[in-house]
């Protein structure tokens, strides 16, 4: 199961800012997508998940052509 935030129009930080809210709500081991067209997101989900240790998957491509970005909880 797979939990989506939609950040369209948002910009740094506030991907990062709705990603952090929503992952508590995502349980150890699901995943975590956060669609997002600011072009900064894709280096700093990654990054936010190496400094909270958490696992930054990778990126896809929403329906939209929106750029989604999956992160799996560690802990």
């Amino acid at each position: 199961m797979t939990t989506e935030v939609d950040c369209r129009g948002l910009v740094c930080p506030g991907p990062i800012i709705e990603l952090a809210r929503a992952l508590p709500g995502v349980a150890v081991g699901e995943l975590l997508a956060i669609v997002a067209d600011d072009p900064a997101a894709r280096h700093d989900v990654a990054a936010w998940c190496r400094m909270r240790g958490q696992e930054y998957v990778g990126e896809e491509t929403a329906d939209d052509g929106v750029a989604r970005y999956v992160v799996r909880r560690l802990s």
